[in-house]
């Protein structure tokens, strides 16, 4: 599903994810760094939808052949990125590198995100992929 380094798949059209998974310092400690925007029809998308995770929930991680989802991938995320960065990885860091505080915040930043894209009006990722689906046929 993924090669070396790291596969990120986020929401694009939020600008809060958007800002999250650009400002990690993720290269200094896993190499290559791969975004993928979840509303730009990538296969990966389709795949990590078949398997369960609700993008519209969460994000995706895939690396080393493993998928993190939500709470489970900032956790990741936090633990890998870069010790060295600066203000931001220090407090994402803080935030989700213990993995019981990562289950607990996480939630409430996935509602405030949707609660955000229901205000400016984006439509739901799950509701993209159908309607891709149904074009095709």
């Amino acid at each position: 599903m993924t090669g070396p380094g790291i596969t990120v798949i986020y929401d694009g059209d939020c600008p809060f994810c958007a800002s999250y998974v650009s400002m990690m310092r993720l290269r200094d400690a896993v190499g290559e760094v791969e975004l993928v925007n979840a509303r730009e029809g990538d296969p990966r998308v389709r795949t990590v939808q078949e398997a369960g995770h609700d993008l519209d929930e969460g994000m995706v991680v895939l690396w080393r052949d493993e998928v993190f989802f939500g709470d489970g991938a900032v956790h990741l995320l936090a633990t890998l990125s870069s010790e060295k960065g600066g203000l931001f990885d220090r407090m994402q860091r803080a935030a989700f590198a213990n993995p019981r505080r990562a289950a607990r915040l996480y939630p409430v930043l996935a509602a405030g995100r949707r609660l955000f894209l229901r205000l400016v009006g984006r439509k739901p990722i799950g509701r993209l992929s159908e309607k891709r689906s149904s074009d095709r046929e």
